[in-house]
């Protein structure tokens, strides 16, 4: 009689393709980190340069860096699987001046 250990104790074995989804879940996490302390920054930027005195032209870019900054990880973690943004809302503390800019195209250009 021979004796199997079981399935949850045996090794995995990896295949081309088990391999292939780890690296891009790895790639996947890394990239909604890195989004993540761009929003970071941005928002310390505007936390700390936009305040009373600040120029109206110096404000209005530094809200739109935010905007675009949060949308870009906005889009990051609905590629993860994760749709609810509130509670990153919450947790990075986005203020609405910039939740009302998050996905609006300007024009470039003179």
């Amino acid at each position: 009689m021979s004796v199997r250990p079981p399935q949850s104790l045996a090794r995995p074995t990896f295949s081309g393709i088990n391999v292939l989804e780890y690296e891009l879940m790895a790639e996947r996490a890394d990239a909604l980190g890195r989004h993540g302390l761009k929003v970071e920054k941005a928002l310390e930027r505007l936390r700390t340069d936009a305040g009373p005195g600040c120029a109206a032209k110096l404000r209005e870019e530094l809200l739109d860096s935010a905007a675009d900054a949060v949308w870009a990880f906005f889009i990051q973690r609905e590629i993860c699987g994760l749709r609810d943004q509130r509670d990153i809302i919450r947790r990075y503390e986005i203020p609405q001046a910039v939740l009302a800019r998050v996905g609006i195209v300007r024009k470039s250009g003179p």
